[in-house]
């Protein structure tokens, strides 16, 4: 089976450091990936280039087997492909409700003449409802989201994605400022997105990671030096050095 996501040699520098230096990897569909390595290892670096905030100098990001360049496309293009993203901090609209914040993520056509003809149908009811209860805020529907606790915040914005109907979340550090319940809840959502979805979670959390139980990918220095199994990456001796330490 062609993988969904297909990262291809790519490279790319800022004023002479070399962020991502010919890294190559694969994300298959409906599959749950963690990707760690130190601080300037090049995770973020990655989902920019995905996501078309950053193009690479050489190498190339096919998404759905061959078919289509990344790089090609314009940021919003990507979205609609069905690439979402989710940033360390959470940008939820705060001072409105979660309920209006799923509506105004769904993926209804968004040309200004429809979003002024715009009325509420069941059928987005029946979505909204869905995530939020997915989401574990089906009873903060009409809260502020300028209320919710930041785990809640990380959950409203990973259903705002949701609303969108991507095919790959990419999710950066959801694990950070969490509670322990709220990081639980975090781990069985995640799971059970990448049964009908991929979901790349970048995370500095190992103890997070294990509970992911997930293919881990380990970047230093903008390439892959280890993949495979929580236990078989931190059992290498080249990741130990550089990013476990000890």
């Amino acid at each position: 089976m062609a993988p969904l996501l297909q990262v291809d040699n790519i490279s790319v520098s800022f004023d002479g450091f070399k962020a991502i230096n010919k890294l190559s990897f694969e994300i298959g569909e409906t599959e749950l990936r963690a990707i760690i390595g130190p601080n300037g290892a090049g995770k973020t670096t990655f989902m920019d280039i995905v996501t078309g905030l950053t193009r690479p100098d050489s190498g190339d990001v096919r998404w759905l087997g061959t078919n289509i360049s990344l790089l090609k496309q314009s940021e919003s293009q990507i979205a609609q492909l069905g690439i979402g993203r989710k940033f360390q901090k959470p940008t939820t609209f705060e001072a409105q409700t979660v309920y209006e914040n799923l509506l105004m993520s769904l993926a209804n056509n968004r040309n200004p003449f429809a979003v002024l003809a715009y009325r509420r149908s069941p059928r987005d009811e029946d979505r909204i409802d869905g995530i939020a209860r997915q989401i574990n805020l089906a009873e903060s529907l009409d809260q502020f989201a300028g209320e919710l606790s930041h785990g809640q915040k990380q959950w409203l914005e990973i259903g705002m994605l949701l609303a969108q109907d991507p095919k790959l979340l990419l999710v950066d550090e959801p694990a950070a400022g969490m509670t322990a319940s709220e990081r639980d809840v975090t781990v069985a959502l995640l799971k059970e997105l990448a049964q009908i979805r991929s979901v790349v979670v970048v995370e500095h959390d190992m103890e997070f990671i294990r509970e992911l139980d997930c293919r881990v990918t380990v970047l230093h220095e903008g390439a892959v030096i280890a993949e495979g199994s929580m236990d078989f990456v931190t059992a290498n001796q080249q990741v130990i050095d550089v990013y476990l330490g000890r």
